[in-house]
């Protein structure tokens, strides 16, 4: 299966095109998503470092959740790399733990694969985004 360019689509086994659900199922098979209640208990330990990469027109209608990081996604791998000039206090290493958010956790998953590209393999993302971390109750800062 080829990763793609712009010029040339990502392929699969075949090598027709590859869409991008079987893109999402084959970023999944290589790590483990993580459910809200599992998401809040390791942050609220300092195990995990919650990253919201939703926009800011999102954050501002939904909310937030109280203590994430807001990284944009197009500015996620500059700043958590932990070896990158841009990089945020919070990205301390290749070992952090890092829980990507999105609003329904598909985007997050993406977010997630490229993090591990750079080497953070202990990345997830949240099952569900911020609207399942929102339906379970957990807490949210109001717009």
């Amino acid at each position: 299966m080829s990763g793609g360019t712009p010029d040339r689509p990502a392929t699969g086994a075949s090598g027709r095109p590859t869409g991008i659900d079987a893109l999402l199922e084959r970023v999944r098979q290589g790590y483990e998503r993580i459910g809200p209640r599992e998401a809040y208990e390791a942050a609220g330990a300092g195990e995990a470092l919650l990253v919201d990469i939703r926009y800011a027109a999102l954050r501002e209608r939904d909310g937030r959740i109280p203590g994430a990081l807001v990284v944009e996604r197009n500015e996620l791998e500059w700043r958590l790399d932990p070896l990158g000039s841009h990089r945020l206090p919070e990205a301390t290493g290749h070992d952090l733990r890092v829980i990507v958010v999105c609003d329904e956790g598909y985007a997050s998953s993406l977010a997630a694969e490229s993090l591990h590209r750079l080497g953070l393999r202990r990345a997830t993302d949240l099952a569900g985004g911020f609207q399942a971390w929102r339906a379970a109750g957990l807490p949210v800062t109001p717009p």
